[in-house]
């Protein structure tokens, strides 16, 4: 399976890469082509190192090449880049691709980490991206609470559960094997697209949590 990754070339592009390529190509995206290959190259070397040998690959190329090319595409892109970046890019992507959007309208204030939705009265980051889907149903919101400096070190048990809101019960159960690929992950059902605000605003709670308490890159686990 190909997966690719919008925003790539950030912190968790390159644990998503880090992990996945164990068993799949993975496809790093950037607005800048030549970004993509020097980044991919690097999460290459760190996978060989860590893993010892790999059955996928990760290669970096423009932003478009991969939407076109993914099985399962991933947003790793600010809440603000939405409309500007998804209008261009998910009219490409295959029929029957899964899109997964860990997306979380955040804003930093005096108070702490707020959720924009709320403050200001805009649409989830799920709502947003949507709007721009060929098969809306194909979109699955997963991933928010996950701590990239964690997913980048494989040897590092995560030990935390994600959140899982979405429409088509198969793009659900492709997003569920994905996560339960990554060490000690454990999927979690919220229910339909129409509640993933549910799990957008997990982020902001979490975010505040560690700061206040001085904790260290923590995870949500539900027991």
């Amino acid at each position: 399976m190909k997966i690719g990754i919008i925003g790539g070339t950030g912190g968790m592009g390159k644990g998503f890469a880090i992990r996945w390529c164990k068993n799949h190509n993975v496809l790093i995206g950037s607005r800048d082509a030549t970004k993509a290959s020097e980044s991919a190259l690097e999460y290459s070397k760190n996978a060989s190192e860590q893993y010892g040998t790999i059955k996928g690959t990760i290669t970096g190329k423009d932003n478009l090449s991969v939407t076109k090319e993914s099985d399962v595409l991933v947003l790793s892109i600010p809440y603000e880049n939405i409309d500007s970046i998804c209008s261009q890019l998910l009219p490409n992507v295959k029929d029957d691709c899964v899109v997964i959007s860990p997306i979380v309208p955040l804003t930093k204030t005096d108070a702490g980490f707020e959720f924009i939705s709320f403050i200001e009265k805009k649409p989830s980051a799920f709502e947003l991206v949507q709007k721009h889907m060929k098969n809306k149903s194909k979109l699955v919101a997963a991933f928010h609470t996950i701590s990239e400096k964690k997913l980048i070190d494989s040897k590092l048990i995560l030990d935390s559960d994600i959140f899982v809101c979405g429409d088509d019960q198969n793009s659900i159960d492709v997003v569920n094997e994905l996560i339960k690929e990554i060490r000690t992950l454990r999927p979690i059902l919220l229910g339909p697209g129409s509640l993933s605000y549910l799990a957008e605003i997990a982020t902001p709670i979490l975010l505040n949590a560690m700061i206040k308490n001085k904790l260290r890159n923590p995870g949500i686990k539900i027991i």
